[in-house]
């Protein structure tokens, strides 16, 4: 693995704290840790400050270092370790995060990356123009028989052709992208066979 470095200083902002819906979450987070044991919260908590900042802040490493009584440096080794924290600013309506593992790089993944390349940006974790879009390859996403597949956000995206992502990157970009449902994208459902098959005739 590369190493995780945080953002340039440039472009860190100098503060941080959780809105009152997230404070009061992260205290009922902490709450359930037994006695001593609230360090264990840290990987929730810089999640959901990455859910409400969009990525991973010097200042929010700091914050919640401060809330759970650790040092500084034990946050920090957290977050820049789990590539799920994104260290700079990613797409603002968008990051999708492509599967290159073998099933989904056997399926296609590979064409989907020259998508993102070409939609999007050259280069993985660099935002587009506009900084509404970005991508990145990541490790298997847990659907490989439905390969090959994105995730953005919480949200998976399956079954994948190179005009199937081109049509949800344009419904994310324009801000259509509930008309997108999540899941497999060729009509089958979950992971079942696309076409019906019939008991009686398997015996």
């Amino acid at each position: 693995m590369s190493i995780r470095r945080l953002a340039h200083e440039s472009i860190q902002p100098r503060a941080f704290s959780f809105t009152a819906d997230n404070l009061f979450w992260a205290e009922k987070t902490i709450a359930r840790y037994p006695e001593g044991r609230g360090h264990s919260a840290v990987i929730p908590l810089l999640m959901r400050a990455q859910e409400q900042e969009g990525w991973v802040t010097k200042a929010s490493i700091k914050y919640i270092a401060d809330i759970l009584s650790m040092p500084y440096i034990r946050a920090l080794e957290i977050a820049t370790f789990y590539t799920q924290f994104q260290l700079k600013p990613v797409g603002r309506k968008a990051h999708v995060q492509i599967c290159g593992t073998t099933p989904c790089m056997l399926r296609g993944a590979e064409n989907l990356k020259a998508v993102c390349r070409r939609r999007i940006h050259s280069e993985p974790l660099e935002t587009n123009m506009a900084g509404t879009l970005s991508w990145e390859e990541v490790e298997c996403l847990g659907a490989c028989v439905n390969a090959p597949m994105i995730m953005i956000f919480k949200d998976t995206y399956e079954d994948l052709t190179e005009e199937r992502l081109e049509e949800i990157i344009d419904a994310f970009e324009e801000g259509r992208e509930s008309s997108i449902p999540v899941g497999p994208q060729n009509g089958r459902h979950s992971s079942e066979p696309i076409a019906s098959v019939s008991l009686r005739k398997l015996l």
